[in-house]
């Protein structure tokens, strides 16, 4: 059967009119993996993303690095587009090379549209074209602040009075598709969606507010400890404790967002669609990290837990099994390591993703044996096909997960005896893992702050969102 996958995807995938595929990368922001109906979430509608899944191969365990500060995109939109780790990326790219730099140096039309978050430099240096780049800032959803670049390059950034950024994207990535064009291109589109404000038109609201979304399994009112962050900006907008209601309320906001984005995708489908290119282009859909939301009482992604890491990756078109599932572990920042073994485009300097062409093969059915998550300077973590440690290095306190029985990560198994020769194990691996990303950070300190937290002396946050 490997075998057969392998002649399969050389066929196919690399006999296409166009000679390379062309590369449609759709990329979210703050999207939990479990929010796609046709991977298991009866509570939400996502026609396109389902379509998607069941058109090319799903991995069910793609993982965002971490995050050295509070803004978890950054250096995770740092690790995706330079394949470095954690530990040695520049948030601002400044003197790495992209990945997207590569492919225009191999021939391919590169465009942007959307979010970006590494530096005026680095995109202009990244992406030949582009239209409606969001630098950065949280900005108004329907009228974003696009910032001017270089005008020495091909990137538009006009306002668009009254239009929603998450259609502008789509009508700009529309616009660049419809051009006429003699080489393949890579079109990467980032919207800041589902990411708050979460403001969606209101057909998408009423429709969620009607039956508002179910409470997480993991669902807390408060987090039981000092995890480091826990008055982070995205943790202040609900007030504590966390109730069913409020937490029900802000998934309605968030599903909103998410089907809108997924009527806007249809759109970008269709124009590929009608353009001739459906067949000869690799379509990618995943993001940069997910999303607390109620789950163990927090509301943010400053945290190592799985519904916080843990990303959704699809990749579909030519080649690629259809309605495949897989369990192999890998990071964010194996995705265009990957299109570049597909499409034939050497890899940056200093580029340590691994490809996931043999899982999609059929080679092999795993791909990295070890996950390592950090949080700045608060959290470590490390994961193997079954057991998870979780690590809080300022307050001297362990978690131990058996994901195999206890994949929303409830029941802390550190403190049991009979598991005491696990979170050896598993430290010792985490200690190595660090070694191997250059961490230095020490896993326990001689001054641990306290373990409680005393939510009733936050002060409220005025710039936190109102739920209406």
């Amino acid at each position: 059967m490997r075998l057969v996958w392998f002649l399969i995807f050389l066929f196919v995938g690399f006999t296409q009119a166009a000679g390379k595929p062309n590369i449609l990368f759709l990329f979210s922001d703050d999207q939990r993996a479990d929010t796609i109906a046709a991977l298991g979430n009866r509570n939400i509608t996502t026609p396109t993303l389902d379509r998607l899944a069941h058109r090319g191969t799903v991995f069910t365990r793609a993982y965002c690095m971490g995050a050295n500060n509070g803004a978890v995109c950054v250096p995770s939109r740092a690790m995706l587009m330079s394949g470095r780790t954690l530990f040695h990326i520049k948030e601002d790219l400044a003197g790495q090379t992209t990945w997207p730099e590569k492919f225009a140096q191999s021939g391919y039309t590169t465009f942007i549209t959307g979010k970006w978050h590494n530096g005026a430099e680095s995109v202009t240096r990244s992406f030949q074209q582009g239209k409606a780049v969001f630098l950065g800032g949280m900005g108004n959803p329907y009228q974003l602040p696009l910032q001017d670049l270089s005008a020495e390059h091909r990137l538009e950034n006009k306002r668009v009075s009254g239009e929603h950024s998450v259609k502008l994207f789509a009508d700009a990535a529309i616009d660049f598709l419809k051009q006429p064009k003699d080489k393949p291109f890579l079109c990467y589109v980032a919207f800041n969606c589902p990411h708050d404000p979460r403001v969606a038109p209101k057909e998408y609201h009423d429709k969620y507010n009607a039956q508002k979304p179910p409470v997480p399994p993991n669902f807390l009112p408060q987090h039981p400890f000092n995890n480091g962050s826990l008055v982070i900006r995205d943790e202040k907008l609900a007030p504590w404790p966390r109730t069913p209601e409020i937490v029900q309320e802000h998934l309605a906001d968030y599903y909103s967002y998410i089907e809108f984005m997924d009527a806007q995708i249809a759109r970008i489908l269709e124009t590929l669609k009608a353009i001739g290119q459906m067949e000869n282009t690799l379509i990618v859909f995943s993001s940069d990290h997910g999303l607390a939301i109620g789950s163990h009482g927090l509301f943010g992604k400053q945290n190592l837990y799985d519904h916080s890491m843990h990303a959704p990756l699809m990749i579909s078109g030519p080649g690629i099994p259809a309605g495949k599932q897989t369990d192999a572990m890998c990071y964010l920042l194996d995705i265009f390591p990957t299109l570049g073994a597909l499409a034939e485009v050497p890899a940056p300097e200093g580029s340590e993703g691994r490809s996931l062409v043999p899982v999609l093969t059929g080679q092999t059915e795993r791909h990295r044996e070890v996950i390592f998550t950090a949080y700045t300077k608060v959290q470590r973590a490390v994961r193997d096909n079954r057991w998870k440690l979780i690590v809080y290095p300022q307050i001297n306190k362990t978690q131990l997960f058996d994901l195999q029985t206890d994949p929303i990560e409830m029941h802390d198994l550190a403190a049991d005896p009979s598991h005491a020769d696990e979170v050896k194990r598993l430290t010792a691996l985490l200690q190595e893992q660090q070694k191997l990303a250059d961490d230095s950070q020490p896993l326990s300190t001689d001054k641990p702050q306290p373990l409680e937290f005393d939510f009733s002396k936050v002060p409220p946050d005025k710039n936190a969102r109102a739920i209406e």
